[in-house]
């Protein structure tokens, strides 16, 4: 692959108070023939997310059409598993045409840093209403006791299959307490009751790797492909790239994936949760750089 980057398309820059900074997570989707709707979660001034959108013009993806005023999925109650942060990672359209918001729920601990549960809220099709739950789709279990988030679902042959990350340990790397987690794979016929555990397909494999962000998946001509974000211990996230005939067993080929930090920049530090779609005749990807995305959403198209 070779991925061309073109610059940050947005950042929310004092926005308003609940959209205070960062585009973290980008997910679009086509919502007309112009407009591509960008959903992001955006940090308040004390880090907590919410998830709002923009939406960007589909022959020019820098000029921005509409930015939400309100977020569209607020945090939880005092008390649930998103009262401190919603991440939302999939907009998954069903056969009823509807859309199903599946997000990772942000929850801080006293003798850990912090919990990832799923969430999930459905809206109609053209967003109108929302209904979220209010417990989690993907609670904790015995095999995955700390980390049920970063999901990612598409409605395919009939049933809903979702990759996420998953795990139950932590280690101290530098001085700093950090997860450790996989990416895992489930199956549902409805999209709301999902199996206890999940079957593993992307594992830790190299020394210096301790988890995964959200992965992306697209299927063209039958095969399956993969983008996600490798958590590694010294520099921080980089994008990986994997292949599969089933969606199960995965072949990494992250050396295709081709595309670093910059120089200088809003991505000099790390790049993430990439996500991508063809676009005017082009696969492009938008993404995140330093701090989580902070620096806001960037974009890069692949080149022939």
């Amino acid at each position: 692959m070779n991925w061309n980057k073109k610059g940050v398309i947005f950042n929310a820059n004092n926005h308003s108070n609940w959209a205070y900074r960062g585009a973290m997570i980008p997910t679009p989707i086509e919502i007309d023939n112009d407009t591509i709707r960008l959903f992001l979660t955006f940090k308040d001034k004390d880090g907590i997310g919410r998830v709002g959108y923009i939406d960007i013009e589909k022959i020019n993806l820098f000029k921005i059409k509409n930015i939400s005023s309100d977020p569209l999925i607020n945090i939880g109650d005092p008390g649930t598993f998103d009262d401190n942060g919603v991440l939302l990672c999939s907009v998954t359209k069903t056969e009823a045409n509807k859309y199903h918001f599946y997000y990772a729920g942000f929850e801080i601990g006293t003798k850990i840093r912090y919990r990832l549960l799923t969430g999930l809220s459905i809206t109609d099709q053209k967003f109108n209403s929302i209904s979220k739950y209010g417990a989690p789709i993907l609670d904790r279990t015995e095999e995955e006791l700390y980390f049920r988030g970063g999901p990612f679902c598409i409605f395919d042959e009939g049933i809903f299959k979702m990759w996420y990350v998953a795990g139950s340990s932590w280690e101290i790397i530098e001085g700093k307490s950090m997860p450790v987690y996989e990416i895992k794979y489930l199956e549902s016929t409805d999209g709301i009751n999902w199996p206890k555990n999940g079957v593993t397909c992307i594992s830790i494999s190299d020394s210096d790797e301790h988890g995964f962000g959200r992965p992306y998946v697209i299927k063209e001509k039958g095969l399956y492909k993969m983008f996600y974000s490798i958590r590694k211990r010294k520099i921080g996230y980089r994008l990986g790239y994997a292949e599969s005939p089933d969606g199960i067993t995965w072949d990494r080929k992250d050396k295709l994936m081709n595309i670093d930090v910059s120089k200088k920049g809003f991505d000099n530090e790390m790049i993430c949760y990439s996500a991508v779609m063809k676009i005017n005749g082009k696969l492009v990807m938008f993404y995140n750089g330093n701090n989580f995305g902070d620096t806001g959403v960037g974009l890069a198209v692949l080149e022939d």
